[in-house]
This record gives C-alpha cells, sequence and structure tokens, in this order.
C-alpha cells in the first residue's frame, strides 16, 4: 500500500517530464541540423575512457529490480575491451554496494537520495559530467537505468548521454519548420544542449523512481501471497499434527481403561 501511494505520485512526475524532454530532443535535432558550428558536448572522440551512469535504489525489497540494472551494467562493461578505461558513477546505494565490492572504479556515488529526489540532484550530477567530458577525462558517457512502462513491466536501457547525438527530424514524428532564431542559433544551441543534458538524467532519475515503487509494490504483493500460503499450510500441518494427537491420546485413554476393566 505504501510502494503504491508512492507509485502515484512518482508516476505524476514522469508523465509530467515525459513530454518536455521529448519536446527539448526535438528542438535540439532540429536546431543542431541548421547550425554548423560545433558545442564540446558534440564533439566526438576516439573512444578510451567510458563512464557509466548506473541508476538504482537505495533500498531492497523490490524483487529484481536492482539485480537487472548490475547485471546488465555489469555485462556491457566487462564487454570492453582492455585498452578501453571504463569509470562509474552509481546513484542509490544498492548499485555502489554492488560495484564498489567488485573493485570496479567508482569516481562518483549518489547515495540516499530518492526518498528527497529534485531536480537538484539531476543538475548537479550533470555538471560534474559536463566537466568531465570537457575536460577529456570521459569519450562517452552511458546511463544505464530501469525504464517505467507500466505498474507491472519496467526494462532496462542502455542509453547513450554524451557525446550528445541528436536524431534528424523525421518526417513521420513531425514535419520541419524554419525558426527565427533570437539570439543566434549557436547561442541556442549553447544553452540547450547542456539543458538538454540535464534534463535527460533528471527523467531517468524519475523513471528509475517509478520502477522501483512498482517494483516494490508486486514484490510486496508476492510476498503477501507467499506468507498466506505458508500460513495455510502451517495452519494445515498444525491441525494435522494437533488431531493425531488427540487421537493417540483418546487411545491410550481407552486402552488404559479397558486394562483396568480386565
Amino acid at each position: 500500500m505504501v510502494a503504491a501511494a508512492k507509485l502515484r505520485k512518482a508516476q505524476e512526475g514522469l508523465m509530467s517530464a515525459r513530454p518536455y524532454a521529448d519536446g527539448l530532443k526535438q528542438v535540439l535535432a532540429h536546431v543542431a541540423a541548421q547550425e554548423s558550428g560545433t558545442h564540446p558536448l558534440l564533439e566526438v572522440r576516439e573512444t578510451k575512457n567510458i563512464c557509466y551512469l548506473v541508476i538504482t535504489s537505495d533500498r531492497g525489497l523490490c524483487g529484481s529490480f536492482n539485480s537487472n540494472v548490475q547485471r546488465s551494467a555489469k555485462n556491457e562493461i566487462d564487454s570492453h575491451a582492455g585498452d578501453i578505461t571504463v569509470k562509474l558513477i552509481n546513484f542509490g546505494r544498492k548499485g555502489y554496494e554492488f560495484f564498489s565490492r567488485r573493485d570496479y572504479d567508482v569516481v562518483e556515488k549518489h547515495l540516499n537520495l530518492f526518498n528527497e529526489l529534485s531536480f537538484s540532484h539531476a543538475r548537479q550530477l550533470s555538471d560534474f559530467i559536463q566537466n568531465m567530458y570537457i575536460d577529456k577525462a570521459f569519450d562517452k558517457v552511458m546511463v544505464v537505468y530501469n525504464h517505467f512502462k507500466s505498474a507491472g513491466s519496467q526494462v532496462v536501457l542502455s542509453e547513450q548521454l554524451l557525446p550528445v547525438l541528436p536524431e534528424a527530424p523525421l518526417a513521420d514524428k513531425y514535419k520541419p519548420v524554419e525558426y527565427l532564431y533570437e539570439p543566434s542559433a549557436r547561442k541556442i544551441l549553447n544553452e540547450i544542449i547542456p539543458k538538454n543534458l540535464d534534463i535527460q538524467i533528471w527523467r531517468a532519475l524519475l523513471e528509475s523512481n517509478a520502477a522501483e515503487h512498482a517494483a516494490r509494490m508486486i514484490a510486496m504483493d508476492s510476498a503477501t501471497d507467499s506468507a498466506q500460503d505458508m500460513i495455510n499450510n502451517l495452519t494445515l500441518h498444525y491441525n494435522k499434527v494437533r488431531q493425531a494427537a488427540i487421537t493417540t491420546e483418546i487411545s491410550e485413554i481407552v486402552g488404559g481403561a479397558e486394562a483396568l476393566r480386565g
């Protein structure tokens, strides 16, 4: 019941953020297609250093929610060749405990923040990632998290955050239009690229938060059903044992009475 109540609130926040995140991606795609200049976060480099932002929960009791993310991230990290350095940023205690125990290089951690999750957390994380990318400490940044599909379904996604690869406008999604820019397209691009990273990280945090509550609701419902089944089985076993004990006592009493008569 607690998870269900939290899920409704988390779902409302997620559904409010999704249209804005999608719209910002659309604007970025259009402006980047019109602007020939480059931005540091658009720079594609030879991949020597990869950073993975792994988003998990701070608490357990949510089924396979954390293990799915951890397994997916670990498999992807381990698949890289030995000449590629992999660093980790963990958002959530469970992911940090998992990877720190296995001697992965965790350069940043954010723990116990989901109870008071706010946009400032995403902004702080985004600023750190941007600075590290501009300083060439990272050549590529990926995020691995649980995507919320419905209350009964979550799927692990691995998406590229940096370098930003804006999608070209697709005619079947929306019709390209000519914008009048004030100020220039380059200045607008310089503003929305960092903002887009803020929003995409915020959306991933909201997706994971909603998916966590949904997974916990399902896990607790399943645990309640399993506990009730166990109670029923133990009650039946107890009644059978009690009945057998009573029958034995009655048989002993009857047998003793018959012996006294004889």
